[in-house]
């Protein structure tokens, strides 16, 4: 039986905006793990191991406690109604 790696234990090598992002991502309510799954082929799992590196561990365990169970993070559990990502708003336009 092998063990399969995991992405970012492969492709651990993301550049400091890039791990910026996944974390801003990581955070956001409405963005799916999904999403960054697409983004940066980070699974759930992964997602979780790079917060874990990136963070203090009080910021983790917050992070970890507000995503838990939150329908909004999984593009499956969510309402049908939510059709993107992020709010209309979220983004300033330069």
């Amino acid at each position: 039986m092998t063990l399969e790696k995991s992405t970012y234990e492969v492709n651990g090598s993301f550049s400091e905006e890039e791990v910026s992002r996944i974390i801003e991502m990581a955070w956001e309510d409405r963005t799916p793990f999904e999403a960054i799954e697409r983004l940066y082929g980070l699974k759930e799992a992964d997602v979780i191991k790079l917060m874990r590196r990136e963070m203090k561990p009080s910021s983790f365990k917050m992070w970890r406690k507000r995503v838990t169970g939150r329908k909004t993070k999984h593009q499956s559990l969510r309402s049908p109604e939510i059709e993107r990502a992020y709010c209309a708003t979220q983004y300033k336009r330069q």
